[in-house]
């Protein structure tokens, strides 16, 4: 969830909805003439990262503490998340070339590393996960909401037109010898949300190449996934690989048992078609969901772009803000001139620094070459069957049967090992990005893939070899939980990682 500042948005009123809704409209006309026009930055197509980040203290027990721990950070690349206990550390954009992963690993360490000493004063630690193993529902009151009254709105709003408690509901994957195991309960605020903490990347396109990017995405979001997990506890029960996906879609879910069944589209969503153009996700934001957020800007857009100016487009982007795709398109304008970005929401945190840059590098190389291909993947390939691997990836990760064009269906260490490693090297090579960069994090992925162990498959191994030995769950969960963290401060990748004995 991007990081809001400012005064808190009053809640719409009737006529108000009406006034949005028109604003809304003439930013997307706006859009419209600016994609026909050639008013985009073409030249720079540079990526980005945010890091979300859980702070937890001395029990390994979050802590609600990020209003200090920020204070004593004093880094603007810093910012406070929804909940308490979650940062969020926003990586400067840069060009993909040269060594410029390498270094993109020495300043995450340092970031990171600094932060962690600063969040060590404050009596915390910062945690890389996708979900804290020690989360409790009590940690999902009102009251943890951050410091910060554009969140409690966006809560307060949620919750409203919900009308009803926030239902959690989800049927996890079994312990391998064990029984399945599932969450029922219910809760009071949007904070479930702020469990999910994630990696988003940023790519800057073209808007001629947008569609071939955003498609790309969708088609690698599964794959992203399944060799990517790194979420499979969520308030003591073994659930999904990567339980992000399902929590993130419930906690913010605004319709009633009713409207699901009506088939009313959820607010984190992975989308319905391939595209042609970023207008088509603007535009199905537009028909599909009401604005959450009752907050104008005096421009009008249009009278911006008569003038020869470039629009800010805030009622578009607030609105876009409030639907989460897993892949999302972004506007942005920097020094008066406006571009576009893909924003790729799929991955969880961690586990080590060097784990989320091959993450990374395998997405930007592996995105660049599908965009790139003579005949387009999803030329050949449903939808359907994209969204059918992002939640089959989601539930099962490494475990899970993913369909491809020309392999039907297969594992997805086999697919990424047989297929998208090579076009993940010949897109890094596209970027420019040296050989020995490339051998070294796409060499991350490949390693993961041969020992078949992710941040998921660790720590559901190693809770089910300390119960094996005869701690109870919550001690099972504390006691991987305090290793886990050893691991991911010594930057040894996850697939190096020993099962506790």
């Amino acid at each position: 969830m991007a990081p809001c500042t400012g005064s808190a948005p009053e809640p719409f009123v009737p006529h108000q909805r009406q006034r949005y809704r028109r604003k809304v409209h003439r930013c997307l006309d706006a859009l419209a003439d600016m994609l026909t026009s050639s008013r985009f930055c073409t030249e720079e197509r540079r990526i980005g990262l945010e890091i979300e980040l859980n702070i937890v203290d001395e029990t390994l027990r979050p802590s609600m503490a990020n209003s200090v721990v920020l204070e004593k950070l004093n880094d603007p690349s810093f910012t406070i998340e929804l909940s308490q206990h979650n940062l969020e550390l926003n990586v400067p954009p840069r060009e993909l070339s040269d060594a410029a992963p390498m270094q993109l690993e020495r300043e995450l360490h340092t970031s990171l590393a600094n932060a962690n000493k600063k969040a060590q004063d404050a009596g915390c630690d910062l945690a890389l996960i996708g979900i804290l193993p020690t989360l409790e529902s009590e940690h999902f009151q009102k009251k943890w909401i951050s410091n910060n009254p554009r969140y409690v709105s966006l809560n307060d709003q949620i919750v409203a037109v919900r009308g009803e408690q926030l239902a959690l509901d989800i049927d996890g994957a079994s312990l391998p010898g064990r029984q399945p195991e599932a969450l029922r309960t219910y809760a009071e605020s949007i904070l479930p949300e702020a469990a999910c903490t994630s990696l988003q990347l940023h790519r800057q396109v073209r808007p001629d190449e947008f569609a071939a990017y955003w498609n790309s995405a969708q088609c690698l979001a599964g794959v992203q996934l399944a060799i990517g997990a790194n979420s499979p506890f969520l308030l003591g029960n073994a659930l999904w690989s990567e339980t992000r996906i399902p929590l993130f879609l419930q906690a913010t879910d605004t319709r009633t048992e009713e409207l699901r069944n009506q088939g009313v589209r959820p607010r984190v969503w992975f989308g319905e078609r391939w595209i042609t153009s970023v207008l088509d996700l603007f535009d199905e934001n537009v028909r599909y969901f009401p604005g959450l957020i009752a907050e104008f800007d005096d421009e009008d857009p249009l009278t911006t772009l008569d003038e020869g100016n470039t629009p800010g487009l805030a009622e578009l982007r607030t609105h876009n803000g409030t639907i989460w795709r897993w892949n999302r398109p972004v506007y942005d304008v920097v020094h008066g001139v406006p571009h576009l970005r893909v924003e790729n929401r799929v991955l969880p945190a961690g586990p080590t620094v060097s784990d989320m840059v091959a993450n990374a590098m395998f997405f930007y190389g592996a995105q660049h070459s599908l965009a790139h291909q003579e005949r387009p993947l999803w030329t050949n390939m449903s939808f359907a069957s994209a969204e059918e691997n992002f939640f089959a990836a989601a539930k099962s990760g490494m475990d899970a049967k993913l369909y491809w064009p020309g392999l039907d269906w297969t594992a997805p260490d086999e697919l990424v090992l047989q297929e998208l490693l090579p076009l993940a090297r010949e897109g890094l090579r596209a970027y420019g990005v040296t050989d020995r960069a490339s051998e070294h994090y796409l060499g991350i992925i490949e390693r993961r893939c041969l020992t078949r162990q992710n941040g998921a498959s660790w720590q559901r191994d190693a809770v089910r070899a300390l119960e094996d030995r005869g701690y109870d769950r919550n001690a099972a969960l504390r006691q991987m939980f305090e290793r886990y963290l050893e691991l991911m401060n010594s930057g040894e990748p996850v697939h190096n990682w020993p099962i506790p004995r």
